[in-house]
C-alpha cells in the first residue's frame, strides 16, 4: 500500500496528517475550521483516498495559517506515498458539474511545482472561512506534492459550489494519476527517466 504520516509542527500549527492513496475514501477529519473539514472529507470520498487530519492551529488569529498549512502536509503525504512514481499513470483530468457550477482540473505529476488557478466571481467569504484561502491550500498542495496542476471554474455564481466542485474535481484528477497503470510494469513514465 502506499501511505504517508505527516506531522508538522509550527509556531502556528500542529498538524499530524495519515494518508493511504489506495483507499476506500474513509477521513477523520479535525482542523478547527469547519468548511475546510467539509472540503478534505469529500476530497477523500470523492478521491477514494483514506485521509486522517488532526490540526490545532491559531485560528483565533484566522484560517490562514491552518489551510496553507495543512496544505503543505497534504501535498507533502502525497509525495511520500508516491515515491518515485514508477508506473504511475502520471496525468489526470476531470470536468466536475455540480449544480450550477462546473470546474476543470488536470495535473501532471511532474517533479514541478505550478499552479494554474482560476475560479472567478468568489465572494470574500463563505461563512467564516476567506475564500482567498482555497488557493493558498493548493499552492500549499503543489509545492510540496511537486506537481503540476491546474484548476478552473467554467460557470458557477455559488461560491460554495465552485470550491466544492473544485475539491471533488482534484480529488478525482488525482486519483486518475496516482493509478498504477500495468502497462508500465513498474516504469518511471518520462523519457527523462525520473520525476
Amino acid at each position: 500500500m502506499r501511505t504517508a504520516e505527516i506531522n508538522r509542527n509550527t509556531a502556528e500549527t500542529k498538524i499530524a496528517l495519515r494518508l493511504n492513496v489506495d483507499g476506500k475514501g474513509k477521513s477523520e477529519i479535525d482542523t478547527g475550521c469547519g468548511f475546510l473539514d467539509h472540503m478534505l472529507t469529500l476530497f477523500a470520498k470523492h478521491g477514494r483516498f483514506d485521509l486522517a487530519v488532526k490540526c490545532k492551529g491559531d485560528t483565533n488569529v484566522d484560517y490562514h495559517h491552518t489551510v496553507e498549512d495543512i496544505g503543505i502536509a497534504l501535498g507533502s503525504a502525497f509525495k511520500t506515498a508516491l515515491g518515485n512514481k514508477a508506473g504511475i499513470t502520471r496525468y489526470g483530468d476531470t470536468v466536475l458539474p455540480m449544480d450550477e457550477a462546473l470546474v476543470l482540473s488536470a495535473v501532471d505529476f511532474s517533479g514541478r511545482s505550478y499552479l494554474g488557478y482560476d475560479l472567478s466571481g468568489l465572494t470574500e467569504k463563505v461563512g467564516d472561512f476567506d475564500t482567498e484561502l482555497a488557493e493558498e491550500f493548493w499552492w500549499g498542495f503543489v509545492r510540496n506534492a511537486e506537481c503540476s496542476l491546474h484548476i478552473r471554474s467554467l460557470a458557477g455564481k455559488n461560491t460554495h459550489h465552485v470550491i466544492e466542485g473544485a475539491f471533488k474535481s482534484v480529488a478525482r484528477t488525482l486519483r486518475d494519476a496516482v493509478k498504477i497503470d500495468e502497462e508500465l510494469q513498474g516504469e518511471i513514465p518520462s523519457t527523462k527517466g525520473v520525476l
